[in-house]
């Protein structure tokens, strides 16, 4: 029966995923505005209230450009190009049964004007069909692309006005190996001119499931899905050794190079560490494990692997914890109650009575663990739900705002929630990462065991025990040191720059020792003693009034080389990159899967012969074989020429 209603969901997600044809089109050419030339590699990206996600094209050895099959509407373009100024043009009306060119005329660097002509004729166009909102906001788009899963995700209740949605950089694989896998696309950060806006503002995140999905992904003999793929879960998921400060909250290590990728740029890479908290010195705590024991977490050895991950966690915990277990399928029960960690026998025994059964009824287990976890509150200790499970649900949440805003209170009160993930094949990774930002905890995915070891043992205390909430970076590059720069990776937790020192606006939680690192792409004007200012505003971890940490970035840390750069630098430029190529982002086109693999090579040793090291080249080396794409970027569509003699010019 649950197979039944899994088929028949599907169905409609398909359904309502699916777009109309659509053939309204906007053409146009790029020239340059010195010498009237055509330019060629322009990235253009179409956005419009009514066009779910973005368009992206890149222009062809003409200048010409053509973006098809898009519904009537009011239009952005955003133009972007090496060596001269990005330039949007706004407002360009697309009606019903019409095509649009919008011709325009990019300035080098030293040129002050902007000169665009428009025009258009008409064309037939079939609407594109309203994307129904019920399941679709829920579940987030399928494993598949498409347009309607590129749009940026509904801010939080208590966010100020959402930041503008940044361009697309993605396409389609070929081909999705597994079924039922959902993800939502971000899209891929745009390079900014500082002139337009010199602050950069984002939430810090220090999941890592990201990466782990990669992994099983590629171990499995598949590219990932593009849209799995979060540049700052890969960075984040390597240790790169940063020596924490005892009297601040955080450390701060800054280091640049030439970019690999990007002639005339620099990689700017910025680390955070949070203070240490030895495990004796870490508070008691009350982990109310809700575990999903449904049909399909009978499957590829998910609920086994739960069940010894869970073993794992147990031996590592001591008398001052104690430790719940609700279950839920077509219904949520509880297994054990509070029970003390010291009591290692019950505790297994408990583990082990785990089976299958039923269908999926995520809410009712939620519920029951966050009603065991407030009846048992552990007044100054820890008190942390956490969700393991594929993330599919298919009885129960209906209503995702309620459920959104139950488990934001319940944060509010101090109990926290961490998801993990488990399954390839029927696996929700957008209900995953959502629940657990809400939730202030962090998002972990488990394809082996020994990623449930790192989680579960390695990083117990930084996992459990938060010393930073709602942490938020912004950099403020000068304008006389940096032309255009460029945030890699963070896209879902981009925040306006007023929203910084607006404490109504939720941002990320950082565990004890936990390390979050930010890499930027800067080009730069002329040398000058400090080319930015970096600012770090979090909370106590018992909340109150926000603080601030303010850092000069000094030009004497940008390295002559790559080589010349600190290890662990080019570590983290390496994941980055990895994590770009994986998801077809346009910046990387001039970096090969040879060369980046080359580029992992020398990070040197002895830190390239550390496993984690090694495993990363190791991926690397799989993903290069397997990647079959077609370069998007460089064998384009051709642009079908059409006669706009009796087109009248738009003035």
């Amino acid at each position: 029966m649950k197979h039944l209603l899994r088929s028949a969901l599907c169905c409609v997600l398909l359904l309502l995923s699916a777009p109309a044809m659509a053939d309204s089109v906007i053409v146009g050419k790029v020239t340059s505005a010195e010498n009237k030339k055509p330019l060629a590699d322009v990235v253009i990206t179409a956005t419009s209230p009514n066009l779910q996600g973005e368009q992206v094209v890149v222009s062809d050895a003409q200048g010409n450009y053509r973006i098809p099959q898009l519904p009537p509407g009011v239009y952005t373009l955003r133009f972007e190009k090496e060596s001269f100024k990005p330039f949007a043009r706004t407002d360009i009306q697309l009606r019903l049964d019409r095509t649009i060119r919008v011709n325009v005329e990019l300035l080098p660097e030293s040129f002050a004007e902007v000169i665009e002509v428009t025009g258009r004729a008409s064309r037939p166009l079939i609407d594109l069909g309203a994307i129904g909102k019920g399941i679709s906001n829920f579940f987030g788009g399928r494993g598949r692309s498409g347009a309607q899963r590129n749009a940026p995700p509904a801010p939080p209740a208590s966010a100020g006005p959402p930041a503008p949605p940044p361009p697309e950089r993605t396409a389609p694989l070929p081909q999705q190996p597994f079924a039922d896998m959902y993800f939502k696309s971000y899209g891929v950060n745009p390079t900014i001119d500082t002139e337009e806006e010199r602050f950069s503002t984002f939430s810090v995140d220090v999941d890592t499931a990201s990466y782990s999905m990669a992994r099983a992904y590629l171990e499995r003999g598949a590219l990932p899905d593009e849209q799995s793929v979060r540049v700052e879960e890969f960075v984040n998921s390597f240790d790169y050794g940063y020596a924490s400060d005892p009297e601040s909250p955080f450390s701060v290590h800054v280091e640049g190079f030439p970019s690999p990728s990007r002639k005339g740029y620099h990689v700017v890479h910025i680390g955070l560490k949070a203070r240490e908290v030895s495990r004796a010195a870490r508070k008691p705590a009350h982990l109310v494990f809700v575990i999903d024991v449904s049909g399909s977490m009978n499957i590829e050895n998910r609920l086994a692997l739960v069940k010894r991950a869970l073993r794992l966690l147990v031996d590592e915990l001591d008398e001052r914890d104690r430790i719940s277990i609700a279950v839920y399928g077509s219904t949520a029960h509880l297994v054990l109650g509070p029970t003390s960690a010291a009591d290692k026998h019950k505790l297994m025994n408990a583990i082990d009575r785990l089976q299958s059964e039923g269908s999926t009824n995520a809410q009712a287990g939620l519920e029951l663990g966050y009603a065991m976890a407030s009846e048992n509150l552990l007044e100054g200790g820890i008190n942390r739900v956490i969700l393991c499970s594929d993330g599919v649900a298919n009885n129960g949440i209906t209503d995702a705002d309620g459920i959104w805003e139950r488990v934001r209170k319940q944060a509010a009160r101090g109990i926290t929630l961490t998801t993990v993930g488990f399954g390839m094949g029927n696996y929700n990774d957008v209900l995953m990462e959502r629940l657990a930002q809400v939730g202030e905890g962090n998002y972990a995915y488990v394809d082996q065991l020994e990623e449930a070891r790192r989680i579960f043992v390695q990083n117990l205390t930084g996992t459990l025990q938060v010393v930073a909430r709602d942490v938020k970076l912004q950099l403020e590059l000068d304008r006389q040191a940096v032309i255009r720069y460029r945030l890699v990776g963070y896209e879902n937790r981009m925040l306006a720059k007023e929203q910084f020192a607006d404490d109504r606006v939720d941002a990320g939680e950082v565990g004890a020792g936990h390390s979050v690192t930010a890499i930027y792409e800067v080009k730069l004007r002329e040398p000058i003693p400090s080319f930015a200012t970096l600012r770090i505003r979090y909370k106590a971890p018992e909340g109150g009034d926000s603080r601030l940490m303010e850092k000069q970035l000094p030009s004497s840390i940008l390295r002559t080389a790559y080589g010349s750069a600190a290890p662990p630098t080019r570590l983290s430029y390496v994941a980055a990159a990895f994590a770009e190529k994986l998801r077809g982002s346009y910046w990387v086109r001039t970096l090969s899967w040879a060369q980046l693999v080359s580029l992992w090579e020398e990070v040197g040793e002895p830190l390239r012969d550390r496993p984690d090291v090694r495993e990363l080249g190791a991926l690397l080396r799989k993903a290069q074989a397997l990647d079959h794409r077609t370069d998007r970027f460089e064998q384009l569509e051709p642009v079908v020429t059409m006669d706009f003699d009796r087109v009248p010019v738009i003035k």
